[in-house]
């Protein structure tokens, strides 16, 4: 599809519309990746320049918000990406956060953005795989995104061969239904142990919703928003954090550089960011 053709003022207020919404930001650098986007969407709402689209943006004309959003959110993803990480979960957080939990509450994961579910079904298998007393306790595992559409993907459970390369032949066939050509389907037990939800983590209305939890992994996304943003994002996080909580970011990613509200951990697998246990930064 051709790109949109808009003017350098409009592509700036657009670019601000979706700042604004998202914490995402995109620069001239990025115009090309915008345009198609717009094009995109210009094309499936019938809109005939871009001052009639951005009008029905702005109205959100049959949630046409919602659907912009949806155009612009990355999704690269697939299992045990920096699994690494998971090592980590297993062999340090988790015990960490036992020794603060009381009989019969539950252990509580977050993943957030988690795009197409590859990450908390990650989580959910790594568990099962790699920690022994998983069954002694109530895990409860939360995958979130502002994107919806990957969301309804998430949900649904189904993988082409990419999103499992990293996957031994046996995890594969012991948590995945072939459902046709290079194609398989996670079992309906697992699927139904991740509970997805949507979530702009810049909205503190949105993200405080969700509870605390023990560890959240948000990784890969800050990198897309701009330092006043991420702030925000972080702080919400912190909220979203039990005392004594830990935050797993991408590899390319510091929450030093970020937020001085949280601890730099440092584990043989990974390093990670806690809140303090007092609840507050000391």
């Amino acid at each position: 599809m051709k790109p949109s053709q808009e003017t350098d003022e409009e592509f700036r207020r657009l670019c601000d519309f979706l700042y604004r919404r998202t914490g995402m930001i995109f620069t001239d650098s990025k115009r090309y990746f915008v345009q198609r986007r717009i094009a995109e969407r210009m094309g499936a709402t019938g809109s005939a320049s871009f001052a009639s689209y951005f009008a029905r943006l702005r109205s959100d004309i049959a949630g046409e918000i919602e659907q912009f959003i949806n155009a612009f959110t990355v999704n690269e993803t697939y299992f045990y990406r920096e699994d690494h990480q998971f090592r980590c979960l297993t062999a340090d957080l988790l015990a960490a956060r036992l020794k603060h939990k009381t009989p019969g509450e539950p252990i509580r994961i977050w993943s957030a953005p988690c795009a197409t579910g590859e990450e908390p079904y990650s989580i959910a298998i790594w568990l099962l795989e790699n920690w022994p007393q998983v069954d002694a306790y109530d895990v409860e595992i939360v995958g979130s995104d502002i994107d919806t559409a990957v969301l309804a993907a998430a949900r649904s459970g189904r993988y082409g061969r990419r999103a499992l390369m990293r996957l031994s032949e046996a995890v594969v066939k012991k948590y995945f239904a072939p459902i046709g050509p290079d194609a398989w389907q996670i079992i309906d037990e697992l699927r139904q142990s991740v509970a997805f939800t949507p979530v702009n983590l810049s909205e503190p209305g949105q993200t405080r919703g969700h509870g605390v939890f023990d560890v959240i992994f948000c990784r890969n996304m800050l990198i897309y928003f701009d330092d006043a943003s991420r702030r925000v994002a972080a702080e919400n996080l912190f909220e979203n954090l039990a005392p004594g909580g830990y935050i797993c970011l991408g590899h390319t990613e510091s929450m030093s550089r970020i937020s001085p509200l949280f601890d730099v951990c440092r584990f043989a697998d990974a390093i990670v960011y806690q809140k303090p246990a007092g609840g507050a930064h000391g």
